[in-house]
């Protein structure tokens, strides 16, 4: 059977692949059979962490699991909305709305057995502004993060950031709360406040988590990321498998019990099995190409249009799933019943237009250097999605190559622009535009920033009003048209696989295993 996801904002940068088979039952056989003695949940990921800090990388893949060792000052509920996690209540917003004071939850206890206090907050959040995308490029508006006692934090704002509280929930490029002791760079310790603690990491084997006897819960009942958390498992096992068809035979077998972003040719199988079952959160998100507007031919705004030109969006997300039901083509960035809704720039969207293409590309005086496209086979519809985009740009005049990578080396790469052109990834759909994708920012892969950028976004930061803000974001959407910093090829669907063992199972953008158990 195939369940549906129930997370309704949902449906970031994972997905789904092909490959090796049962021959991880061989090699993960001992390694999972003392962890299931220790009730242990076996959980199949897509590969390695690149780290194991959660301001260090926007990778989902550190996200999901550092999320049960640190938690944010707020979160987001089941239906996108922003509720206090660390803090006790929402802020308290001053009238110009450019203060905000937060009052922490009395009692919190880190995992170094001591209780949280307002100065472990301010030094995370310091450090979140100086090293994540997002928190860089509110850095600027940021007057000061100050502690005013024991349990109180202030944030002082030089300009209006209507979309602050959801900064702070999102798990990507995480502002979770740690111990300032820990604090280094790098992180050599992992002390936060979830309900599990970090006990150990075996590059390429598993990233084992065990449940912090210490924790103490918010008392509302769950409700997304929000609400009351326990850890019903004594331990969490990350295992990398990269090869997906590894993680759909795994979790077949009964050797995970989650195995993470599955092919959707894995439907009919979990559908036939009696140890797993699959489940599908459609929509899901969107993947999309940012370009590299600081070098390369990418450099060119008219090269960027024509890359827009000729592609076929269509043909693209099919090559990439396979069937209609796991995709859907979409201009607008966000779906229907979302404020954000609007068809700004639709008309750039899937032209799939060869000729138009060429000609703008000797208007750009193309020379023929090559377009390289970044892409990973462990996200396999990445790189399906990759091999038919290149055939698109060929014909439409481009010189390609396709730079073929693990998803650590992309996430590596893709900080450099002398090393591509065009990478592949992915986001979930959020409530909130500043959320996704991080080249809204300043800073993230790709550098995008122009006046015009600069302009609608400015307009859009500084409505406070929610009524007001949705037409302000169709200004933003087609400036995105207009300038090409990435395009978004449309919405997916993404599948999971469950052992019939795990119950309490909740699909989430960034899956969660506090409120699961194991028969």
């Amino acid at each position: 059977m195939t369940d549906s996801g129930s997370f309704s904002w949902a449906p970031t940068r994972r997905g789904f692949g092909a490959g090796m088979g049962a021959l991880a039952a061989t090699l993960l056989g001992p390694q999972i059979a003392s962890a299931q003695g220790a009730q242990s949940a076996n959980l199949a990921m897509v590969g390695e962490p690149q780290s194991l800090d959660p301001m260090a990388s926007t990778a989902d893949l550190v996200s999901i699991i550092m999320q049960h060792v640190y938690e944010p000052l707020f979160t987001f509920d089941a239906n996108g909305a922003v509720q206090p996690m660390l803090a006790a209540e929402m802020p308290k917003i001053a009238a110009d709305g450019k203060l905000y004071t937060i009052e922490l939850r009395k009692g919190v206890k880190l995992h170094n057995g001591r209780d949280l206090d307002a100065e472990d907050v301010v030094a995370s959040l310091k450090r979140w502004v100086e090293m994540t995308p997002r928190g860089k490029a509110l850095s600027k508006s940021i007057a000061s993060i100050a502690a005013k006692g024991p349990s109180t934090v202030e944030i002082a704002l030089n300009d209006l950031q209507p979309a602050l509280l959801a900064h702070l929930a999102l798990p990507s490029g995480y502002a979770g709360i740690m111990a300032k002791e820990s604090i280094a760079n790098p992180l050599v310790e992992f002390v936060g406040t979830g309900p599990y603690k970090f006990r150990e990491r075996k590059p390429d084997q598993f990233v084992v988590l065990t449940k912090f006897d210490g924790y103490v819960s918010r008392s509302e009942p769950a409700n997304g990321y929000a609400g009351k958390k326990e850890a019903k498992i004594a331990e969490l096992r990350f295992i990398p498998a990269p090869n997906a068809n590894t993680r759909v035979e795994g979790v077949v077998a009964g050797q995970y019990h989650f195995a993470d972003q599955l092919p959707v040719e894995a439907n009919k199988k979990l559908a036939s099995s009696s140890a797993a079952k699959a489940v599908l959160t459609m929509p899901y998100g969107f993947p999309y190409f940012p370009t590299n507007t600081k070098q390369g031919p990418m450099a060119d705004l008219k090269v960027r249009q024509a890359f827009q030109m000729a592609l076929d969006e269509e043909e693209i997300l099919l090559a990439g799933f396979g069937d209609p039901k796991f995709f859907a083509l979409a201009p607008s960035h966000f779906p229907k019943g979302s404020p954000f809704n609007s068809d700004a720039g639709a008309e750039r969207y899937s032209k799939a237009d060869a000729a138009g293409a060429k000609k703008l590309l000797v208007e750009a005086k193309y020379d023929g250097a090559p377009i390289r496209i970044l892409n990973s086979k462990q996200y396999d519809f990445h790189h399906r999605m990759a091999l038919v985009m290149a055939e698109q740009l060929k014909a439409a005049g481009f010189t390609v190559t396709l730079d073929v990578v693990d998803w650590a080396t992309l996430v590596q790469r893709r900080g450099d622009p002398a090393l591509w052109d065009v990478y592949i990834t992915h986001s979930a759909f959020f409530p909130e535009p500043m959320l996704s994708p991080p080249q809204l920012g300043d800073g993230a892969p790709g550098w995008w920033k122009t006046p015009a950028k600069d302009a609608a976004l400015a307009a859009f930061n500084g409505e406070p009003d929610p009524a007001k803000r949705g037409p302000l974001w169709a200004k933003v959407q087609q400036v995105v048209y207009d300038e090409v910093p990435y395009i978004r090829a449309g919405n997916f669907g993404s599948l999971a696989g469950v052992s019939s063992k795990m119950k309490g199972y909740t699909p989430m953008p960034f899956p969660a295993f506090w409120n699961v158990e194991l028969n």
